[in-house]
């Protein structure tokens, strides 16, 4: 359910910047690229489970041990379905500032990358420098950031891949180490992105205005 607390100036900036970037017609010199976090925790199985045999599903002891946490950096581009989702031990600084490299990578023949986002603390050109020195007010300058307004993370086409992580490779299943999560999100990506599937973004400005009734509101012209 979408919540909107409170229709103020740059709420309604930030919204139509990020609907606006998602309306444009395809541009291969500035993709438009999302990227979202998903938390995950690591879990095992207390005792071995019960195989599959005939007549007989396999079955689960309900009990298990924790073994920490990792995290998920879901990263697509929606328009075309191309991915670079991929496990990460943690959502850091640094864990983010390689993300960065990460996509920059995949777009290096890009002019600018524009790039949908939340606003974490770690989403700052502080924790890249913090992380990569110089390299990093490099990279950062590949980048034009497009954060989604507070409380309205629905915003980023990147909860969409998420969501689809979460039910197509993790599907409530017990993953107990860093290395089979990294290995079954690599699998996941690599289907996904064979198959191209796009996210068909559909609802736009003239939408949001009708919905939230914040016509007299005037919106200022976002600087990048």
């Amino acid at each position: 359910m979408w919540c909107v607390p409170e229709i103020d100036q740059q709420f309604v900036g930030r919204m139509e910047d990020v609907l606006a970037l998602y309306a444009r017609p395809y541009n291969k010199a500035e993709p438009v690229v999302c990227l979202d976090e998903r938390p995950v925790q690591l879990l095992d199985p207390a005792r071995a489970g019960v195989p599959m045999r005939p007549g007989q599903p396999s079955r689960t002891d309900y009990e298990y041990v924790r073994e920490g946490t990792a995290n998920i950096f879901c990263i697509i581009e929606p328009i075309t379905g191309r991915r670079l989702t991929y496990a990460s031990a943690n959502r850091n600084g640094r864990s983010f500032a390689r993300a960065l490299w990460y996509v920059a990578r995949r777009y290096r023949g890009a002019r600018k990358i524009h790039l949908v986002l939340d606003n974490l603390s770690t989403h700052s050109e502080r924790c890249v420098v913090a992380a990569l020195g110089a390299a990093g007010r490099r990279l950062w300058r590949r980048f034009a950031l497009h954060y989604t307004p507070k409380h309205a993370s629905w915003l980023n086409a990147a909860e969409m891949e998420a969501s689809l992580v979460s039910r197509e490779c993790l599907a409530n299943r017990r993953i107990g180490h860093f290395h089979i999560l990294r290995s079954e999100v690599a699998a996941w990506r690599r289907r996904a992105e064979r198959d191209r599937r796009p996210i068909r973004w559909r609802f736009s400005v003239s939408d949001a205005r009708r919905v939230f009734r914040y016509a007299g509101i005037i919106t200022p012209r976002t600087q990048h």
